[in-house]
């Protein structure tokens, strides 16, 4: 009778240690499983791809005299971010080259390019 009960209650602490552990080690591993996640996307090509536009559009916005140029074949994302890093240039710069011509900003906020040496307001 003791035996029994001997083996009895060693397997159910075998059982609830063995839940215990179970449970723990998934914790642990959805965890590995985010930094694996986060690991593999700093690793991706979409992510180095994303970085050099990155660093084109930051270099692009520190110089108003690089053309900014904006086709009939533009995705409209590309074309709200080209335009963008037009306002920027031209609040930073005063002046900032679009599509192959300059066009200025005035301390009135007004904006115009100029044509033959005469200003012409936009």
């Amino acid at each position: 009778m003791k035996n029994i009960l001997f083996i009895a209650l060693s397997v159910l602490i075998v059982i609830s240690l063995y839940f215990k552990v179970k449970n723990s080690t998934i914790k642990l591993f959805k965890k590995n499983k985010k930094i694996s996640n986060f690991k593999k996307s700093l690793l991706s090509k979409e992510f180095n791809i994303r970085k050099i536009y990155l660093r084109n559009d930051e270099r692009i916005n520190l110089n108003p005299d690089i053309n900014i140029k904006v086709g009939i074949y533009d995705k409209d994302y590309e074309i709200i971010n080209k335009t963008n890093l037009h306002r920027a240039r031209l609040a930073k710069f005063k002046k900032s080259k679009f599509n192959g011509e300059f066009i200025y900003l005035d301390n009135d906020d007004n904006v115009y390019k100029i044509i033959k040496g005469v200003k012409k307001y936009l």
